[in-house]
């Protein structure tokens, strides 16, 4: 028997080394030759490897969430032979099977293993929610002069006080009520009963063990972009409230006469807001070199999109923003989203960015304090749209707002400059005519 050892190849320009986020083998595990045994990570990107050989696995590198160099070993493979395998033969084989251009993804890194079902097992047995039938049941539970009656089931109640009384728990034989249906009046008096006595209402958080949970993979990349971003740069934010009321009446128009296009969000038509304004302040559409104390004005517009996925936040690249129409925005937006939660994004639609937007949606808030998308010098995000009545002259109409919120760095953008250009951003997103104004 011989012994192979996979070293870890060069997977990206100016990647030193790579983070072990998932292990699809393990010791003493037979492999064919292509087979994927371990997801390995770069500042972005995940890149499986797969194996040059066929054999039985006995040495691997580390453990998940473990550092390893270019060039050291990775997996020890035993095969069938007479010797080990020399060096030169080692290199023939990588450059053969360069696990380097295989598929890129940004899927979610596997954790330590641990049952699937860990979480709620982490409880004492004494968290465990006490039996309706015993007699320390909680007042969620207790007897009632009709418990007798028929299940739950063939209770009059209306659909809502239903679902209330599935979320919380509890039995609507159980309720007591004054009349032929148990209304939302008899859950509450239900619930005080039960507060009363000292019990928790089905349901009710309980107390649990602690978790440690290890923070690799993209969680961990993720951290430390922040915390370098928070550390090397001087952010500032800046907010604005704009009316988009005629914005919004425009896109339902637009949706009402899209035909097979996709239907348009706000994240489009702020796309081309964004686009059109940009030019007046090339500052803001700019890449930082702080070592070297170099800014770069970018002439397109690389517009990076804030996706969450079940990996953590990631950055999709809008490549050449500036000559895409709402509609092509739109397909593309979908196209990075979709491709970002099914860990399909390629390298090249990972960075390069030259200013972010970052958006969440209905959840947007009042106001947002976005981090800077080193080495980026500004990110955009808009909030959630409310309707709130306003004067305009001496009659009070309702209007559609959202606050605007942009972060810079300070080191290359000023106050005036970025409090300028959200003023440029508001006056096109209120006048949405100007979108389409050659």
């Amino acid at each position: 028997m011989a012994r192979f050892t996979f070293r870890l190849p060069d997977i990206g320009e100016g990647i030193a080394e790579a983070e072990i986020v998932a292990w699809h083998v393990a010791v003493g595990d037979r492999v064919e030759e292509d087979q994927n045994i371990a997801d390995m990570m770069t500042d972005k990107a995940t890149v499986e490897m797969e194996s040059p050989v066929s054999g039985t696995v006995v040495e691997l590198a580390g453990e998940v969430g473990d550092q390893v160099a270019i060039g050291a070993a990775l997996v020890v493979i035993e095969t069938e032979g007479e010797s080990e395998a020399s060096p030169a033969t080692e290199e023939a084989v990588l450059e053969a099977e360069n696990p380097g251009v295989e598929e890129v993804t940004t899927s979610a890194p596997a954790q330590n293993p641990a049952p699937a079902n860990a979480g709620s097992q982490s409880g004492d047995a004494g968290d465990a929610a006490p039996s309706s039938n015993t007699p320390d049941a909680p007042a969620g539970s207790r007897p009632s002069p009709g418990n007798d009656q028929a299940p739950a089931s063939s209770v009059q109640a209306s659909p809502a006080v239903r679902a209330r009384a599935r979320d919380l728990g509890i039995d609507l034989a159980a309720v007591k009520t004054d009349g032929e249906r148990v209304r939302h009046a008899d859950l509450d008096a239900y619930l005080r009963y039960g507060a009363a006595q000292g019990y928790a209402a089905p349901g009710a958080s309980r107390a649990r063990a602690d978790e440690q949970v290890r923070v690799i993979g993209m969680r961990r990349r993720i951290a430390e972009n922040m915390a370098a971003a928070k550390r090397n740069i001087p952010h500032f934010t800046y907010v604005d409230e704009v009316d988009v009321t005629q914005l919004e009446a425009m896109r339902a128009d637009l949706n009402a006469n899209r035909g097979q296009r996709p239907k348009l969000t706000m994240l489009p038509l702020m796309i081309v807001a964004i686009c059109r304004t940009l030019p007046e302040f090339p500052m803001l559409n700019a890449r930082y070199d702080d070592e070297a104390g170099v800014v770069t004005r970018r002439g397109r517009v690389h517009l990076g999109m804030a996706a969450q996925t079940d990996a953590g936040l990631t950055v999709p690249v809008i490549r050449d923003a500036q000559d895409l129409n709402v509609w092509q925005l739109a397909t593309e937006i979908a196209r990075l989203a979709e491709a970002a939660r099914a860990s399909k994004l390629k390298p090249e639609e990972l960075g390069g960015g030259t200013i972010t937007l970052t958006s969440l949606g209905p959840l947007g808030g009042i106001a947002t304090t976005p981090v800077i998308n080193r080495p980026e010098v500004a990110i955009i995000g808009p909030n959630k749209i409310v309707e709130r009545p306003i004067f305009q002259g001496d009659d009070i109409v309702r209007a559609k707002l959202m606050n605007v919120s942009i972060s810079c760095d300070h080191r290359v953008v000023d106050g005036w400059d970025a409090a300028s250009y959200v003023q440029a951003l508001k006056k096109v997103l209120e006048t949405p005519v100007l979108l389409f104004a050659d």
